[in-house]
């Protein structure tokens, strides 16, 4: 392995017989764009390695990619989440580069398009970005996923105070690990696999990749954990993988509806109907009018409002469906995205009124915020419920 000190963008690099070329760009640097277009014409690879999913690279390619998503689809597949996080990202990341008055993604476009000059194959190197948030998100405790949602959302102000120094520290960082390393500095999980198991996937995707001679061109953040991990073995499928879930997670959540309903039954055995229908009027009433607040909070149309009260206290008996998707999907067919919508979709997540005033977005949203009320719901009845007895 080369020798050079670590701070030197560009390090040549042995495995197996190939030689590899790792690039390490600044994501907002125009003096990077050209270093990448250099080293690729001066060193004419076999393969151009890329910091791209399949998903990312497809945005790059296709703009008009957001226009083919179905957002029904999205509430039954339970990737709302995962998608509004997406777009949540992909507001920070679009935002910052106007202030810094660039292109996202240049470095990368110009790797592609000067391979594509010169024959060479273009290979994807990194994790898809759906599997990095799932993991982080499924190793997250509760807590921490609803600081993270809320932190999100009420960072959208931050962008607009960088000062000239944040501006030198966006151009030596990961775009994704800056936005989220921002409201998750208390979140160890965040750092793990957004950074750690990045640089190992980065590692094992560059090395493997066909071809005697590689260039790969990675974000500058990345390139001290690549180097890092460079001769240790590395498996990607386990990198790949969603880990299990806890059995602390399933315990809380089928224990607490069967806790729920086995309160209920003991206040009718033990109450009588008085008590029991007291429990159960606490019940409804808080998970109705919390996940009905939470679906006005996301300006929810009023026959959403409706369904998510009315579904809450079911669905937070039934571990298997969330208030959320039932007003998601209510929310879906009542007021149907347009064309236009998902034309204005990019623009839109840039600010905090165009993620409310977008149909697309304001479902999942709703989702989310439905979610949240009847969770909090659920805390609020269970102790108006024990007082009854």
């Amino acid at each position: 392995m080369d020798s050079k000190n670590n701070t030197d963008p560009v390090h040549r690099l042995a495995y197996e017989g190939k030689e590899i070329l790792l690039v390490g760009t600044a994501h907002v640097s125009k003096q990077s764009v050209a270093l990448v277009q250099s080293v690729i014409d001066q060193e004419r690879p076999d393969t151009v390695c890329v910091e791209l999913c399949a998903g990312r690279f497809q945005t790059l390619r296709q703009k008009d990619s957001w226009q083919q998503m179905d957002i029904v689809k999205v509430i039954r597949e339970k990737k709302s989440f995962l998608l509004l996080s997406n777009l949540i990202l992909a507001a920070f990341q679009k935002r910052i580069a106007a202030k810094l008055d660039i292109r996202p993604g240049q470095e990368m476009i110009q790797a592609i398009e000067s391979a594509e000059a010169i024959g060479a194959a273009v290979h994807l190197a990194d994790r898809d970005v759906r599997v990095t948030l799932s993991r982080t998100w499924r190793q997250m405790g509760w807590w921490a996923r609803i600081k993270l949602i809320f932190q999100l959302i009420l960072s959208f102000g931050d962008v607009d105070d960088i000062g000239a120094e944040e501006v030198e520290r966006l151009k030596q960082q990961d775009m994704l690990e800056t936005i989220l390393a921002e409201v998750g500095r208390s979140l160890p999980t965040i750092r793990k696999t957004l950074i750690d198991e990045r640089d190992q996937y980065l590692a094992a995707k560059i090395r493997t990749a066909p071809g005697q001679k590689i260039v790969a061109v990675v974000g500058a953040g990345h390139v001290p954990g690549i180097l890092k991990y460079w001769s240790q073995p590395l498996e990607l499928g386990e990198l790949e993988t969603l880990p299990p879930k806890g059995r602390l997670g399933t315990l809380f959540k089928w224990g607490i509806p069967a806790i729920i309903v086995a309160l209920m039954a003991y206040g009718f055995f033990w109450g009588g109907s008085e008590v029991g229908t007291g429990m159960v009027m606490w019940w409804i009433g808080a998970n109705g009018l919390l996940a009905g607040l939470g679906a006005l909070a996301a300006w929810a149309h009023p026959m959403t409002i409706l369904s998510s009260m009315l579904a809450a206290p079911l669905t937070s008996l039934n571990p298997m469906i969330a208030a959320g998707w039932v007003s998601g999907l209510v929310e879906a067919f009542s007021r149907k995205p347009q064309v236009k919508d998902f034309e204005h979709l990019q623009e839109d997540i840039q600010s905090l009124r165009g993620f409310w005033s977008n149909k697309v977005t304001r479902i999942l949203l709703v989702v989310a915020f439905t979610n949240l009320g009847s969770a909090a719901g659920t805390f609020v009845a269970f102790p108006m419920m024990m007082q009854l007895l």
